[in-house]
C-alpha cells in the first residue's frame, strides 16, 4: 500500500508532461520488460484449467485495462490526494463482494473498522482544500470511483486464481495484457521529440517498482489471506497518498487531515482484529463470475 499510495503522486507528475494513455503505455511496456527477464521464475507457476481463459482475460480487463484508463483520467481533473482518498471506498465494496461472491464470513469487528476506517477518509477529504491541480474535483472523483469499481472485479478473479497461479504469474499476465492494450491507445496521441529524464525515472518507478512490486505484493496477499482482510489494508493508500504529496508535491496537511489519518489506522487495526489467521480456500459457484 505504501508503494501504490505513491503511484499516485508519480502518475500525476507523469501526465503533466505526456499524454495520459501513453504514461500507462511505457509503464506497462517497462513492467515487460522486467517480467521477461524474470521469465524463469514465473513461466511455470499454474496449473491450468480449461475455462481459466475467461477468468484470465477478465482479470486484465479489469486491471490494469479498466482500472488504468479511469484512473489516469481522474487524475485530469482532481488531486492526487483526493484521488487517493476514493480508495477508502475499495475495502468496502471488495468485502460486500467477497461476502456476496465468494462467500467469505465477514465479522463485526471487521465491518466496524471498515466504517471507521471510512469515516476517518470522509474526515479527510471533507477539509482538504481544493486547488489549482484539480480543475474538476467532482468529475475526477467519481472517475476514480468507477477505477474501484474494476479494482473490486479484479480482486474478486485474482482470489479465485491464486487457486492454481502463482501471484508472479497473475502480476505477469497483468501487465504484459496492458502493454498490449495500451499500445494502439497511447498511438492516438502525438509523441513528443523528446522525454525529459525526470519523466523516464517516473516512468521507470511506475513500472518497475509499482506494476510488479505492489501488484506482486498484493497478488500474494490475496493467495494467503481472505479477499477481504487484504482489501482491509486498502485504507492506508489515501494515509499514504496525503503523506508523499506532503513530502513530494509540499501539499500541507492540516490538523484535522492529521487527527482523520489517526482515525484510518484505528479503523485498519479493528478490521484486523476480527480476521481469521488461517488462509481459507473457497470457490466461487459455477456460473457466478464468467
Amino acid at each position: 500500500m505504501a508503494i501504490w499510495g505513491s503511484s499516485f503522486i508519480a502518475l500525476k507528475m507523469a501526465i503533466t508532461l505526456l499524454a495520459p494513455m501513453q504514461v500507462i503505455f511505457l509503464r506497462m511496456l517497462i513492467g515487460s520488460l522486467v517480467f521477461l527477464l524474470l521469465w524463469r521464475f514465473w513461466r511455470k507457476g499454474f496449473h491450468y484449467q480449461a475455462g481459466d481463459w475467461k477468468l484470465l482475460m477478465g482479470m486484465a480487463l479489469f486491471e490494469p485495462c479498466l482500472y488504468f484508463i479511469f484512473e489516469s483520467l481522474a487524475l485530469q481533473y482532481t488531486s492526487a490526494s483526493q484521488a487517493g482518498m476514493i480508495t477508502s471506498t475499495l475495502p468496502l465494496l471488495v468485502a460486500a463482494g467477497a461476502w456476496f461472491f465468494l462467500k467469505e464470513q465477514i465479522t463485526a469487528f471487521q465491518w466496524t473498522g471498515f466504517v471507521l476506517a471510512l469515516i476517518g477518509v470522509l474526515w479527510m477529504s471533507w477539509h482538504s482544500d481544493i486547488s489549482a491541480s484539480a480543475p474538476k474535483p467532482w468529475l475526477g472523483n467519481f472517475l476514480e470511483f468507477l477505477a474501484m469499481l474494476s479494482a473490486v472485479g479484479f480482486t474478486l478473479l485474482v482470489k479465485k486464481l491464486t487457486q492454481r497461479y502463482s501471484p508472479l504469474f497473475l502480476t505477469a499476465v497483468q501487465t504484459l495484457s496492458g502493454a498490449v492494450f495500451f499500445f494502439p491507445l497511447a498511438m492516438l496521441s502525438p509523441w513528443p521529440e523528446s522525454l525529459p529524464g525526470s519523466l523516464w525515472l517516473n516512468l521507470f518507478y511506475l513500472g518497475a517498482f509499482v506494476s510488479v512490486g505492489a501488484y506482486g505484493l498484493y497478488n500474494y496477499a490475496l493467495s494467503q489471506t481472505s479477499a477481504a482482510t487484504a482489501g482491509a489494508y486498502v485504507n492506508f493508500l489515501p494515509v499514504f497518498t496525503l503523506l508523499f504529496a506532503f513530502l513530494i508535491l509540499q501539499e500541507a496537511l492540516n490538523t484535522q487531515q492529521w487527527f482523520a489519518v489517526a482515525i484510518v489506522f484505528s479503523g485498519v487495526a479493528l478490521s484486523q482484529l476480527g480476521a481469521k489467521t488461517q488462509k481459507i480456500r473457497v470457490e466461487i459457484p459455477p456460473g457466478t463470475i464468467s
